[in-house]
This record gives C-alpha cells, sequence and structure tokens, in this order.
C-alpha cells in the first residue's frame, strides 16, 4: 500500500481536481488514511454523524435506508459530505470489502467549502449536480462558448433607409458598406436583403426605381443582444430566416447574418442547414450522417445540453425531409391530393441527437384514396432517399413504405389504438409530428386527445411503462463489470412515463420535458419528483451522447450501452443517482396508476 500516493490519487477526482493550489495544498496536509475491514458499520441512521469525507481508493461501501440497499459505492467516489452538511445521519454506511479511504475532517473540509465550485459540487441537490456533471468532459477540440452574447458577433451598427427609398439606393448603400442587407425607416420597421433582391426584384423583372415598400419584409424578426449565440442559431432555424436585426433597450443596434454564425463555427447547425438546402442532387445525400455527429459532438463540447442539441438535430431532420419530398414530387408530378409526412419515435418528441433508424408514415387525403400508387411511389423514394442519407431501415418495418393511408384510415387506427390497447402502436402513435406535406392531422390530434378521458388506456400504458427499470443495485458493480444499457434501463422508463402523465394531464406536447411539465402544472408530480426526474433524464441523454461519440470518434458503431469501468468515478455516481432517482418516481407512478390492480 506505500506505493499508494493519496495526494496524487485524490487530486485527481472531482471536484478536488478544480480546487486552486493553495486551497488543495492546505487539504492535501490534513489528509489522513483509514483502513476498515469488511462487516465494519461506520454509521446508522439517527447515529453519531460521520467526521470525515471519505474518498474510496479501495473496496466497496454499501448505503442503506431501511435494510434496503440503496446506492453502492466502488473506487473514485466519495461519500460522509452529507452527515458534514447537514451534521445528521440519514443512512446506514456499512462496508462490504475491505475498504482503503483517504479521508479529510470535518475542519479541512469547511475549509474547502470556502470555494464556490466545490461548495457547489457537494452542496447542490441531485438535479444540480447531475446538471453541471458533464460540463468538464469535453468530446471534441471545438471549444467556441456558444453561450457568448450574439452581440458579440456585431461587426458593424445597422444601415437604414428611409421608407421612400427606391431599390437602386438600398443596393449602393449595401455595396458601398459591403453588406447584405439594410434596414427601413417604416413602421414598423422593415428589411431589405441580397436574396430579396433576387428572388423579389430580379425574378421579376423589376427595376431599380422599384420602391423598397414593394419589396421589404415587415414585421421583423429580432433577438436581444444579450442572447446566446445557440438561441440565435435556433431562431434562424425556427423562422427560415437569413438576417436577424439585434435589439438593446428596444433600438437595433445590429444586424446579425448567417454568415456571421457560419464564423462563430464551421461545424454549427447553420453550417448544415446551408449544405442541406443546397443540397443538389441525390448524389449529395451521403455523409449527412456524419455532419450531424460532427455538430453535435462540436455543440456538446461547446456547452449545450443534448436536450438543446436534440432540438437542433430536428430542425436539420426538418429541413432534410422537405428537400427530399421536393425531388420526389419534381419526380412524380404534384401531388394528387393534401398529405401528410409523420414521424415518431425519438424524432417525433425532437430528442434525437444522432440519425438512428426512420420511424415514419404517410397520411394522405380521403380524395386521394384512387391514387395510392402515387403515394405508394412516393413513400419508397423518401425512405429510400433517408436511408442513402444515414437513416437504416426500421427493423421493425416502421416506415411509409407499409405504414401509410388515408386520412380515415389513419384517424381509425388511433382510435382502435386507444379502444384496444396495444404498447408499441400507443408508444409510436403518441409521439407522431408532421414534418411534411399540408394535410391537417387535427382529426389524429383530436383522437389523441381522447385518451386523456380513458383511466383504463393510461393505467395499461403505465404497466408497460413500469415493465423497464433501472439495473437492481447490486448489479452496479466495478468487479461484475457490469453494462448498462443507458437508453432501455434509464432513459426510456422516463420518456414512457412521462408519456402517461402528459396524457393524463390532457397535454398535446410531444417532448419528454414538456409532457413533465405539463405534469407538474397540473399537479400530478411533486415538485421534488419533477426536479429529479428531469435531471436525471437530461443527465443520462447528455451521458449517452457523449460515450456515443466516442466510439464514433473510436471507429465503432454507437450503441446504448456503457461499461461501468470506462465512466470516471463521478459520472458513475450520478448514473447511479439517476438510477435511484427513476426508482423513486417509478414506485411513486405504480401507485398512482395503481399499475398492479
Amino acid at each position: 500500500m506505500a506505493s499508494i500516493d493519496p495526494i496524487s490519487y485524490v487530486r485527481s477526482i472531482p471536484p478536488f481536481d478544480a480546487l486552486p493550489q493553495p486551497l488543495f495544498d492546505e487539504a492535501a496536509r490534513a489528509l489522513e488514511v483509514g483502513y476498515y475491514p469488511a462487516g465494519t458499520r461506520l454509521v446508522r441512521v439517527g447515529g453519531t454523524p460521520l467526521r470525515f469525507l471519505y474518498v474510496i481508493r479501495k473496496g466497496v461501501v454499501r448505503l442503506e435506508r431501511d435494510g434496503q440497499t440503496v446506492q453502492v459505492l466502488e473506487e473514485g467516489e466519495t461519500f460522509g459530505y452529507t452527515s458534514l452538511l447537514t451534521r445528521r445521519a440519514s443512512l446506514d454506511v456499512l462496508v462490504e470489502e475491505d475498504l482503503l479511504a483517504y479521508q479529510l475532517a470535518d475542519a479541512g473540509f469547511q475549509k474547502l467549502l470556502a470555494d464556490a465550485h466545490f461548495a457547489g459540487h457537494f452542496a447542490a441537490e441531485l438535479g444540480e449536480r447531475l446538471r453541471n456533471t458533464l460540463e468538464r468532459s469535453p468530446v471534441a477540440t471545438f471549444h467556441s462558448d456558444l453561450s457568448f452574447p450574439v452581440e458579440r458577433l456585431l461587426q458593424r451598427p445597422a444601415a437604414w433607409v428611409e421608407e421612400t427609398a427606391t431599390v437602386g439606393e438600398a443596393a449602393r448603400l449595401m455595396r458601398e458598406r459591403r453588406i447584405s442587407s439594410v434596414l427601413v425607416r417604416s413602421d414598423p420597421p422593415a428589411i431589405v436583403t441580397d436574396r430579396d433582391f433576387r428572388n423579389r426584384v430580379l425574378a421579376e423583372s423589376l427595376g431599380p426605381d422599384t420602391p423598397v415598400a414593394r419589396v421589404w419584409t415587415s414585421p421583423l424578426t429580432t433577438v436581444p443582444a444579450s442572447t446566446p449565440i445557440y438561441r440565435a442559431w435556433m431562431t434562424l432555424l425556427d423562422v427560415g430566416v437569413h438576417h436577424l436585426p439585434v435589439t438593446r433597450e428596444g433600438s437595433i443596434v445590429g444586424v446579425l447574418s448567417i454568415t456571421d454564425l457560419l464564423k462563430s463555427t464551421a461545424q454549427g447547425p447553420v453550417a448544415i442547414l446551408r449544405g442541406v438546402e443546397r443540397l443538389g442532387s441525390r448524389a449529395e445525400l451521403p455523409g449527412y450522417a456524419n455532419q450531424v455527429a460532427e455538430m453535435t459532438s462540436s455543440l456538446l463540447s461547446g456547452g449545450l445540453e443534448a436536450t438543446v442539441i436534440a432540438g437542433f438535430v430536428a430542425r436539420l431532420n426538418d429541413a432534410l425531409v422537405h428537400r427530399i419530398l421536393h425531388w420526389c414530387e419534381e419526380d412524380l408530378g404534384p401531388p394528387p391530393a393534401p398529405y401528410g409526412w409523420m414521424v415518431f419515435g425519438s424524432e417525433g418528441r425532437t430528442e434525437q441527437t444522432l440519425v438512428t433508424d426512420q420511424d415514419n408514415g404517410l397520411v394522405f387525403a380521403d380524395a386521394g384514396e384512387g391514387a395510392r400508387p402515387w403515394f405508394d411511389a412516393l413513400a419508397r423514394r423518401v425512405t429510400s432517399d433517408l436511408e442513402a442519407a444515414g437513416f437504416p431501415p426500421c427493423h421493425g418495418g416502421h416506415m411509409a413504405g407499409r405504414w401509410q393511408g388515408t386520412l380515415s384510415e389513419w384517424t381509425a387506427r388511433f382510435h382502435r389504438c386507444v379502444d384496444e390497447p396495444r404498447p408499441h402502436d400507443a408508444a409510436l402513435f403518441f409521439d407522431f409530428r408532421r414534418v411534411g406535406g399540408r394535410l391537417d392531422l387535427g382529426p389524429l390530434e383530436a383522437a389523441m386527445a381522447r385518451a386523456a378521458r380513458s383511466p383504463q388506456f393510461i393505467r395499461f400504458l403505465a404497466r408497460d411503462a413500469m415493465a423497464f427499470g433501472p439495473p437492481a443495485v447490486p448489479v452496479l458493480r466495478l468487479r461484475a463489470e457490469p453494462e448498462v444499457d443507458l437508453k432501455w434501463q434509464g432513459i426510456n422508463p422516463i420518456v414512457f412515463l412521462a408519456r402517461c402523465y402528459g396524457i393524463e394531464a390532457g397535454s398535446s406536447a410531444r417532448a419528454t420535458l414538456e409532457r413533465l411539465d405539463a405534469a407538474l402544472a397540473a399537479g400530478l408530480v411533486s415538485e421534488e419528483a419533477f426536479i429529479a426526474v428531469t435531471q436525471a433524464y437530461r443527465f443520462l441523454l447528455g451521458l449517452r451522447l457523449r460515450v456515443q461519440l466516442r466510439m464514433i470518434a473510436e471507429g465503432k458503431a454507437p450503441t446504448n450501452k456503457v461499461a461501468l469501468s470506462t465512466l470516471s468515478a463521478v459520472e458513475r455516481t450520478h448514473l447511479k443517482e439517476s438510477f435511484g432517482a427513476i426508482r423513486r418516481w417509478q414506485g411513486k407512478a405504480g401507485f398512482h396508476y395503481q399499475t398492479d390492480v
């Protein structure tokens, strides 16, 4: 044991690794080595609280409550801080395998709490700890801070013309200033861009004397100067504009162009969106999935949450589908009836972080009954193009080549799903989202709304949701070299139960976090459970994305499984905490929905 250097080891463990050197040196001088044989009970509930912060070097410690194992801690994990912070013993702590730990006495621990990062690591509630766990775990070399305000990207003040100006006058000002847009002093203000000159002036054979009022865009889509860069990206993608006027205290101080955002990172969603918009043919589809993976890696290491990244991926995928549908309509001719292209699963919930297999369907107006061959050809062409872009076929066959029909047929299918519950169909249908076409899918929304008035259906869904859950606590041991399935044992149990609560709350939301918001607003879940579960979900989604990106970087196919031994000690701790939050929520949900009845 003499070969082990306690100081170097503790220095490598979060949050000691981020302490200022003088503060750590003082703590290092106070470190002690403790050895406890298997079977030692370090503390009992209600007894004398622990007097040390323990950093485990070797061995296993079991935390119990009422004789039930709550958590198992191993090498690199810490314990004792709850006693030191609350001055209470709230758990039994039992040494399961001979324990060698580096100990910091209470006085030394209290001194370290003067450091905000150190104090935050231990004092924060579960949700806050999970939120911060991956902050210092970059997965790429891109380090631009995407939370910077957009005003940092502004190069010059906004340029203006009067509302009586002509197109020629506006164009000359843009040439002189070397800019791609000018603002118009109208009421409300308007904007004219180089794209407007191409599409509304030249393409319409208008002359330079044309009033700008004939081609301007108003009202403006603006963003405050304090808006983070990633929020500006979202606005560009959502609204479909290429210029964003930036305001400060109600006044426009500059205009942010799509080029300005492109310069902030070449791997951002705007860059890929521009590439999608410029796709000239199907021959350019291969490589899209790799571009998305590069973008997600950049955004994750740039500080964005996986849930925000998923929103970007959904917008890009939607743009890709629009482009493919445009090609198909050019090939096949105009649609014989209005239609809607639907996506299901994680894409329907806008929660897909990397390109995965297809889950889609095609619905068309009843008037298209006699034109089924046209719609069948559309479905097969689109799914083939998506496969070329990197979206593998669905193993279960849930694709528009088979899942297509009239609006009446789909409406009846949705009604049967509620009246004659089938787990997999319900999971798909209740996550549907239209991403292409113009058909009004109101009847499908109405069919879904019926579910909120059917306790039997919701109970059925809840029973199915409870079939999935975290692994048993004793399984989560390094020595057992377990693999954890982050999707089926962590993410999906939250997704499935959130669907139940969202439906019961009468919410039309698809996204998991929005469903949980609705459940909280309806009083169906407590604020404590809401915080724990939402942050567990964010943590698990981020951890899975990080693990999958690492696999891709190593030339491996990304999976949902991860070995505990590949995670850092702090990641293992928070993974166990997340699983614990899920178990507690499932216990409450089982009682709420009477799933055992």
